[in-house]
């Protein structure tokens, strides 16, 4: 019984241990090593919504003929001015996909995200869905 106690102690403490050490890493780096919040109390937002990106990209001509469709995940590195420094593809669809959803989002304005009704420069997911017909 002693040695239950114990265990589960450990796991609590180690628990505790890891949450508080990983609440101080709300950063990410871009490939420059700037830092970006990975959340904020505003996030930024597509000035015009999703629809503005869409609206911007052109369906890749060989993802139509090869009847390419899926979701590209990226991540955008948002600046305090709401200006993208960076777009990584975190998962792509391949066939042109992923790059047009790269230079839809590199183009787009961003509301700017806010701590403290600070801006700050914050990483944001967005996900592209590529659909034909």
């Amino acid at each position: 019984m002693q040695r239950t106690n114990f265990t589960i102690f450990v796991l609590i403490f180690s628990l505790i241990l890891t949450l508080s050490l990983n609440a101080n890493s709300n950063t990410l780096l871009d490939n420059q090593g700037t830092e970006y919040l990975a959340f904020c109390e505003q996030m930024p937002e597509p000035i015009g919504g999703l629809p503005a990106i869409y609206k911007q990209i052109e369906y890749p001509e060989i993802a139509k003929k090869a009847g390419v469709e899926g979701k590209v995940y990226v991540l955008a590195f948002i600046n305090e001015a709401g200006g993208v420094d960076d777009v990584k593809v975190i998962k792509g669809i391949g066939a042109g996909c992923d790059e047009a959803a790269v230079e839809a989002i590199r183009n787009a304005k961003f509301t700017a995200g806010k701590t403290a009704g600070v801006a700050a420069k914050v990483k944001l997911s967005l996900q592209i869905q590529f659909k034909l017909g």
